[in-house]
């Protein structure tokens, strides 16, 4: 499957970094303007973590992008502080997207974005750090809200010595500790996030990331009244389901193609 995507870095508009992604174009592209899906990668792995979304692209003849955005969210990442929706990993995200936009036959009012679990977050976190690039954005499982995911855990258990990787300690330990949970959290955005085409969902037996963490989110996002904001709490766990991301993604376009064909 690796040799179906071409390796492509493309330089951070933030600090001049070469940042490697996985990009999937195919021959029948050519010449189209054709749906680009933009896939996040979870909590622990890299970007070949969803080199499987591939299946449902080549199935519609869609473009796949799977970007780093600066590694893994683990100890062992020496970047662990521009990873974790820093603005240098959101900032990666849309400098990836904007390169594949510039040189190939992507249609930019048909560019998806998609994510579970860490997955997810980032979602979240890049669609809320640009709302106008997105048609729509399909977040599973995310944490929404960093500082109290470390609490689920506890410090020094499980995910927490990640996070604290990430943040520069445990959530109390400074102000400066605690602003970077804040803005590494979606549930610091909302009002951008209000600006996006978004469904979230979410298994309510979820053991990694509680679904509290999307009720929270679909609470106070509801009360700022958006306009296209769906959720879901599922009878599931854990659980980041692709086919049900794409047949939405499929909805919108068909959505805009009838609306162009009752107005010529």
């Amino acid at each position: 499957m690796k040799n179906e995507f071409n390796e492509i870095e493309v330089v951070s508009s933030l600090d001049g970094s070469r940042e490697k992604n996985l990009f999937f174009f195919p021959d029948a592209g050519e010449g189209q303007n054709i749906p680009l899906v933009v896939a996040l990668h979870t909590w622990s792995p890299d970007r070949f973590n969803q080199m499987g979304i591939i299946k449902f692209c080549k199935e519609r003849n869609w473009a796949l992008l799977l970007p780093e955005f600066r590694g893994p969210n683990l100890v062992s990442n020496l970047r662990a502080e521009e990873a974790c929706g820093s603005h240098l990993a959101c900032q990666d995200i849309i400098d990836a997207t904007e390169f594949v936009q510039a040189n190939y036959s992507i249609d930019k009012d048909a560019t998806f974005l998609v994510g579970g679990s860490g997955g997810g977050h980032m979602t979240l976190m890049t669609s809320a750090y640009k709302p106008e690039m997105w048609r729509g954005a399909s977040s599973w499982c995310p944490i929404t809200d960093v500082a109290l995911w470390h609490k689920y855990y506890g410090s020094g258990n499980g995910y927490a010595p990640h996070m604290e990787a990430c943040c520069g300690g445990a959530p109390g330990d400074s102000p400066e500790v605690d602003y970077e949970y804040s803005k590494r959290s979606p549930m610091s955005y909302l009002t951008k996030l209000a600006k996006v085409n978004l469904s979230v969902h979410h298994g309510r037996f979820d053991k990694s990331v509680p679904c509290i963490h999307t009720i929270n989110l679909a609470v106070a996002l509801n009360a700022l009244e958006p306009d296209n904001f769906f959720f879901e709490i599922l009878d599931g766990g854990h659980d980041f389901v692709p086919e049900r991301a794409f047949a939405w993604f499929d909805k919108i376009l068909d959505k805009a193609n009838d609306a162009t064909a009752l107005t010529g």
